[in-house]
């Protein structure tokens, strides 16, 4: 209920504060997903970061935001962050996959029993995140201001068929980011892995080229993709993360006080990204609506541990044969991370 009201507080004033100054400092923030903060999590978090930092620095800093991959594509972006043309960016793992290989532990299957504990797990400051980020960090030069889910657990779409047996993945052509976890994950379970970026997706599946598409239930719902698709089937097979960082040397270069204004307004901001995320699951932009004009079906448990017992072998081989020793270390760490926040519960 806090990080509602903190949601909701921060977006109305971002919304409505006006921008009647000329700031000494600008943050220039790039996101893939619509700006409307009620039609995605990182829409969310940039409205709320963007009111709170410029409220609270005194008209010292200005945050000029670029939604809806206006500056480019996920990874191109990142670039931009790391040469310093763009301060930072909300980023998908597909597009840190190219800067930041190890972001592919995260793609074992059926590692997280719950939202709750995916949610423990996905953070910056558990055991695995601080690994994560610090490791992330000294490879890419970038500072991490956030690490949260890309909007819940990934459900399989597709225009042929209900998936409730693994068997029912045989020969569909599922689109995957371009990240060999993946591909390896759709594969193993007897679909026809289909990599193709993230602007390219909608068409691919109006026109065939690909039969289908695993993504969490909001990010199916302001994609559309019940225009295309006839069946959703409710998996929970896997959670990615999106990652928000900022260029490093540009942080570094704030005073102490404004390097404590941006983290902290990253924080709330992530928070808020997170609750928006699960508010539009549970709303009529969510699954009430996807059901409308979908068929939708929800995988039995039993079922469930089939696709993992086919699955989980070959993702973790994966990891294993592409990242090494540091590959299986990274992962073990965030599944013992979400052993023991599920013993918590």
């Amino acid at each position: 209920m806090k990080l509602i009201k903190t949601l909701t507080l921060g977006v109305a004033a971002a919304c409505l504060a006006g921008q009647a100054f000329a700031a000494d400092i600008t943050i220039r923030l790039a996101h893939l997903n619509p700006e409307d903060p009620f039609e995605s999590h990182s829409g969310a978090m940039a409205a709320v970061f963007k009111s709170l930092v410029e409220s609270n620095s005194n008209g010292e800093i200005e945050v000029q935001l670029f939604p809806n991959g206006q500056l480019g594509k996920d990874s191109e972006v990142i670039d931009q962050v790391r040469s310093g043309l763009v301060e930072s960016t909300i980023s998908s793992a597909g597009g840190m996959a190219e800067h930041y290989p190890l972001v592919g532990v995260f793609d074992i299957p059926f590692a997280f029993p719950n939202i709750g504990v995916a949610s423990q797990v996905i953070d910056k400051d558990s055991a695995f995140g601080q690994a994560f980020s610090e490791d992330l960090e000294g490879k890419t030069g970038l500072k991490v201001l956030g690490l949260l889910d890309s909007g819940g657990f990934f459900e399989f779409t597709n225009s042929e068929r209900p998936i409730a047996t693994v068997e029912d993945m045989e020969g569909l052509k599922i689109r995957t980011m371009t990240l060999p976890t993946h591909e390896a994950l759709i594969a193993s379970l007897g679909g026809q892995p289909t990599a193709l970026p993230w602007a390219e997706v909608y068409t691919a599946l109006q026109t065939g080229v690909a039969d289908g598409e695993m993504n969490p239930i909001p990010i199916i719902a302001f994609a559309k993709f019940q225009e295309v698709q006839k069946y959703l089937s409710i998996t929970n097979h896997l959670i990615t993360p999106y990652i928000w960082t900022m260029n490093q040397e540009f942080f570094d270069g704030l005073s102490p006080e404004n390097q404590y204004l941006v983290s902290w307004a990253a924080d709330v901001a992530t928070d808020a990204g997170r609750s928006m995320s699960r508010v539009i699951e549970a709303s009529d932009k969510g699954l009430p609506t996807l059901s409308e004009t979908m068929e939708v079906n929800v995988v039995a448990p039993e079922e469930l541990e089939k696709f993992a017992e086919a699955s989980q072998p070959a993702v973790r081989a994966l990891i294993e044969e592409k990242y090494g020793e540091e590959g299986i270390v990274m992962l073990d760490l965030m599944l013992e991370t979400a052993d023991e926040a599920d013993a918590t519960y």
